[in-house]
Order: C-alpha cells, then sequence, then structure tokens
C-alpha cells in the first residue's frame, strides 16, 4: 500500500537521482547487498530501494532480529522481500550483485570493502571508511587493483549548495582560506559500568559480530550503539561524527595530509566503561600556513540547539556551513549572503549508483581515506598524549614507533584483510 508518506518520500529521492545522473547507462538496473541492519542500514537501503532501477536481492546482519526487521521494512515500501543471510560473505557468490553497502560497525568497514572489491562487487560504505589508517590505505589499493568504485557515505559531498560553497572557497570569496574551525555536540548519557560478561543475546551471532577485531567476552553495554566507544570496534565521536565536519574543512581547505597533529581532552562527563572521549579537542596543521581545529562534546548541548558548524576563515572575511546551506561574512563578520539548501541523503546515494553506472563519483574512496585519517591520527595522539610528527606526503608518523604502531592492529584468525 502505498501512503502520502512514501509517496513523497519516493518523489524526493527520484528527484534526487533525476538530478544526478549523468551516465549514458542511467536506465540499467543495480543489484545490491546490504551488510548491517542496524537504524542507518535499515534507513539508507530504504533510501537505495526507492531510486528508480534498484532491487535490493540481500540483507544480512548477525543480529537476526535486526535482519528481519529490515527485511520486513523493505515490503513495506512495496518492494520485493529480499533473502536473508546471517553472514554477509555469501552475497559475494552471487555474481548477480553489482554491489555492498555496509553500514556495519566500524571495526568491519574496510575489511568487508576490501572483500567486495576482491568479489568483483563495487561498495558504499559508512563513514568512517576504515578502523585503522593501514586498513584505509589497503581500501584504497583494493579498488584500484580490482577496478572497483568504492564511496564513503559522507553525504555532504553531493549536497548541491555545500558544493557551491567549496567552490567559492576555493574561488577566493573570502580570499586566501587558512584556518577551518569544526565541531559537533550532543547529549549523550552515561553508558554505565557494568563488570559481569553477560549471556549472547538470542538470535545474536556475537563471534561473527566481532569479525575481524579481538575477541572479548559479551558485556550489556557493547551493542547495539556504544560499541563506538570502545576502541576495539569504534573511533570514538572523532571517528562517528567529528569525520563529516573534517571531511569538510580539508575540502575547503584543499589540503591532504597534515605534518602536524595535536590533542587534547578525556572522559570528562562521566566515570563509566567508555574509552573514548567524551571532549576532546584536535588541531592539524599543513603545509601552506593552513590549519583545522575540530572540537567535539559527546555530553552536553550547544547553548543554541547547534549540532555541528564548520567555519572557514580567509584574509577578506569568513565562510560558516551549517546543515546544507553555508553564509558568507567580511572581515567585520558582516553577512553579506545566506543561502539555504537541501541535502537528502538520497543524492549522495543517486551519485553513488550513477557512478557504478559509469558517471562520476562526487567522493572517491582516495578523498575519504585522507578525511578518515585526520580522524585517526588524532585519536592516536589522544591515546599516545604526544604531538605527532606527519609527513606531508602520506600522512605517516615520523619519529615516534609507539604511535606509529597504532598505523594498523592485529586481527582475529581467518579474518584478516587481503588485497
Amino acid at each position: 500500500m502505498t501512503t502520502r508518506r512514501t509517496f513523497l518520500a519516493t518523489s524526493l529521492a527520484a528527484t534526487a537521482y533525476a538530478a544526478t545522473a549523468r551516465s549514458a547507462n542511467a536506465n540499467s538496473k543495480i543489484t545490491l547487498g546490504l551488510m548491517g541492519c542496524g537504524g542507518r542500514g535499515k534507513g539508507i537501503i530504504q533510501a537505495f530501494a526507492k531510486l528508480p532501477n534498484v532491487e535490493v536481492a540481500y540483507v544480512s546482519d548477525p543480529d537476526e532480529k535486526r535482519m528481519n526487521e529490515t527485511a520486513a521494512a523493505l515490503v513495506k515500501i512495496e518492494k520485493p522481500a529480499p533473502k536473508t543471510v546471517t553472514d554477509f560473505r555469501k552475497i559475494l557468490d552471487d555474481k548477480s550483485v553489482d554491489a555492498i553497502i555496509c553500514a556495519a560497525p566500524n571495526h568491519w568497514h574496510a575489511p568487508a570493502g576490501i572483500l567486495a572489491c576482491s568479489a568483483g562487487k563495487h561498495a558504499y560504505i559508512e563513514k568512517p571508511c576504515s578502523h585503522t589508517p593501514k586498513e584505509g590505505e589497503m581500501l584504497v589499493e583494493a579498488a584500484a587493483k580490482n577496478n572497483r568504485l568504492v564511496q564513503m557515505g559522507n553525504q555532504r559531498r553531493s549536497y548541491p549548495k555545500i558544493q557551491e560553497a567549496i567552490t567559492k572557497l576555493h574561488e577566493g570569496v573570502i580570499g586566501r582560506v587558512y584556518y577551518a574551525q569544526a565541531w559537533y555536540i550532543n547529549d549523550r548519557p552515561s553508558i554505565g559500568e557494568i563488570k559481569e560478561t553477560s549471556p549472547v543475546p538470542a538470535g545474536l551471532d556475537y563471534e561473527l559480530w566481532q569479525g575481524p577485531s579481538a575477541r572479548k567476552d559479551f558485556h550489556k553495554n557493547y551493542l547495539h550503539y556504544n560499541w563506538h566507544w570502545f576502541w576495539n570496534w569504534g573511533n570514538g565521536e572523532l571517528g562517528n561524527n567529528g569525520i563529516h565536519m573534517l571531511d569538510l574543512c580539508r575540502w575547503g581547505l584543499d589540503v591532504n595530509y597534515p605534518t602536524r597533529v595535536v590533542s587534547m581532552g578525556g572522559r570528562f562527563r562521566y566515570v563509566d566503561d567508555q574509552e573514548t572521549p567524551d571532549t576532546h579537542s584536535v588541531a592539524f596543521e599543513f603545509e601552506g600556513r593552513k590549519s583545522i581545529a575540530w572540537e567535539g562534546l559527546s555530553c552536553n548541548t550547544h547553548p543554541n540547539g547547534q549540532k555541528a558548524d564548520c567555519v572557514f576563515y580567509g584574509e577578506k572575511g569568513s565562510l560558516v556551513i551549517q546543515g546544507s546551506g553555508y553564509t558568507v561574512h567580511d572581515i567585520k563578520g558582516k553577512e553579506v549572503q545566506k543561502v539555504t539548501g537541501t541535502g537528502p541523503d538520497a543524492i549522495h546515494i543517486a551519485n553513488f549508483l550513477d557512478g557504478v553506472r559509469g558517471g562520476k563519483l562526487n567522493s572517491e574512496i582516495e578523498e575519504a581515506h585522507k578525511s578518515t585519517l585526520l580522524c585517526h591520527l588524532g585519536n592516536i595522539a589522544h591515546r599516545t598524549g604526544r604531538t605527532l610528527q606527519c609527513s606531508p606526503t602520506d600522512g605517516k608518523i615520523v619519529g615516534d614507533k609507539e604511535a606509529m604502531a597504532m598505523w594498523s592492529r592485529e586481527y582475529a584468525k581467518g579474518y584478516e584483510p587481503k588485497v
């Protein structure tokens, strides 16, 4: 049954597709498989399914309940029921599948993307594109070696008015741009302290969920979201939401790899099991007299109710990106232009599908890796408590073996990614 809400959502998605599809094969069918059926996976696969000439053949998750709920959600929007498989690797054997959508936890992102490329599939991977810097390098290599497209879910790269804002920055609307400042704020509660292990919930294949990561006994406050705050699986708020703003900063400043990274912060709001900081500030310096500062507050609210912002400073003024629009100010702070925009995920999704059909991606995986690397370097600086000196050619840490040891990680036997 088609409701008014479903009709409007489908129309919006189709409009986004029409606005971005430029390839000669715009009407060719694309068959997809989803890995990860949590809130993000369930939402994003419906956005994919609403676009023209798309078939969702599989949904996969180690949690049977989530997997079945996502399959049912597709049926509710009048799509054929997909096959359900607990282990997404079974999808890779189906030659009819063109691309894998990965919305699993961070520790699975790059390994799943590498497997997809090796199996001849394209991949759309939620942010961040890797759990470690080495994984990001391997994912870039796998995409190139297998001639596959990989796009990260940094959807602001496809928002029309944000693209316009970045173009204006590069054209000199505020003169030479030398500094970008960004932040993310949320009021997350404590995750508590749980000393005892718990039985694995029925219907959850915890062994498969852990996949490439080191094995840990199950605790109630790990799943389904709090894994973000444990280094074994997540990358803290910096990798969870900071990636979006840092990607904009790097894009607007037109920089690649930093030369110096400084971090401060910690778990300041609560005393609980969370390992990653809830109060975190990171600064990045680049060649050409440019720098980025990011601030993340996971357990507070902004006085004006804002969650995320990105501000660029230049010799003639400043430019603020908020939401899907932007504002230009002169050197005295006076507003000279305000532009509003729209930015549904469907625009970025449509761009990925257009790329699979022969068009051009707005977010090549090499660019996504460079932005994700900033998150990794910020976390490494935090965990070592030291300033990092980095190579401007590839971002690798110079003169600090302990910090450089965090460039990669150990993998569970049988799950080691290979290109």
